[in-house]
């Protein structure tokens, strides 16, 4: 009997996913002639040479359990090809080379109470960091916020009313490494660090911390003949930054961290180039675990995009056309003096930074 080897480790990244692709996928790759749009949550590619290929989008947690997993791994045995794949926001896709599959499939994962959508000009799954499970900085859970205000979002997950599709995304720490969406709710620390001087010096590499603030807001300090580190008010943005290399200088705060919510966020550049997502609500309680006053203000946001965009025109091209001034007219959303960014100490404190000049 031949020794079972393990497998040789990849040193270069993640193996080649074209191995793990559907057969009619990969002996076409390249070669489609058209795809189309029959339904909601359901795509279907044309090859070239005549060959098909069905895929049927599920939406999924992004933090999956063991068990839901092999429920969606059973189906897709089952009732599929067996092959499937996830997608960047968390959605699992069912891939068939024959279309009279397709029925009986979304019969019987809407079922087990999964939901099928998510293409085209619906509202998109939530992409979400960590939040309280994974992150070491969290002051919010993501993944709660996204699940509560997607249960209040299921129906435009499963339709096409949008203009164009919506791409939300939740941040757990201001840091926001969920990125950017037409909408995103990130946290939003509005208080400095309280710093517990007897500790700093046991657990901080003091001169990490001070170079990690991007605004050399923080400095070497002596509290009560014990070497520490201060922060000028006057200078730091409450971005939560110096937590995580030094746990003594707490920025989470019950009362004053709260949510904020940015629209116009843009990676793609099909039709219009990518811009970067602007503020638009501040000071929105952080209230797990349903956080219903933010799910209101984005069904808000979405309802006056949905009533007042052309087809197609994404959130950023939408506030482009009818102004800033019309968008927070439309939404009902008042405009105060938080939003213009007029932060003196920009220039002087950014040229101090080691990762900005200007």
């Amino acid at each position: 009997m031949a020794k079972a080897h393990p497998r040789t480790p990849i040193e270069s990244g993640c193996p080649d996913g074209i191995q793990y692709m559907h057969p009619v996928m990969r002996s076409n790759f390249g070669q489609w002639k058209y795809h189309e749009d029959p339904q909601p949550g359901v795509l279907r590619h044309v090859a070239k040479g005549g060959d098909e290929i069905w895929t049927v989008r599920v939406g999924t947690q992004r933090i999956l359990d063991l068990f839901t997993l092999r429920k969606l791994c059973e189906i897709g045995d089952r009732y599929a090809d067996g092959y499937v794949r996830f997608t960047i926001r968390s959605n699992i896709e069912y891939m068939v080379a024959d279309g009279a599959k397709v029925a009986l499939l979304i019969q019987t994962l809407e079922d087990e109470g999964f939901v099928v959508g998510g293409t085209r000009n619906s509202v998109t799954s939530i992409s979400h960091t960590q939040g309280w499970l994974h992150c070491d900085i969290p002051a919010t859970d993501a993944s709660g916020v996204a699940k509560s205000m997607m249960d209040e979002l299921v129906d435009e997950f499963k339709s096409w009313q949008m203009p164009n599709r919506v791409h939300i995304t939740t941040s757990c720490c201001q840091i926001n490494c969920g990125g950017q969406g037409d909408i995103a709710i990130n946290i939003q620390h509005t208080k400095p660090p309280r710093i517990d001087h007897s500790k700093v010096a046991n657990i901080c590499e003091r001169p990490l911390v001070v170079a990690r603030c991007p605004v050399a807001a923080i400095r070497p300090a002596m509290v009560n003949g014990k070497p520490s580190l201060e922060v000028d008010e006057r200078k730091c943005i409450c971005c939560g930054a110096c937590y995580p290399p030094c746990p003594p200088m707490q920025i989470n705060d019950p009362e004053h961290s709260k949510l904020a919510i940015w629209v116009g966020g843009n990676h793609s550049n099909a039709r219009s180039r990518p811009t970067f997502q602007k503020l638009v609500v501040a000071g929105i309680p952080n209230n797990p675990p349903r956080w219903p006053e933010v799910t209101a203000i984005v069904k808000r946001i979405l309802a006056a995009y949905k009533n007042s965009a052309q087809d197609w025109e994404r959130i950023s091209d939408w506030i482009d056309r009818i102004g800033w001034k019309q968008f927070f007219e439309l939404t009902d959303l008042p405009f105060t003096k938080y939003h213009i960014d007029d932060w003196r100490y920009a220039r002087k404190s950014l040229n101090s930074s080691s990762y900005i000049h200007f």
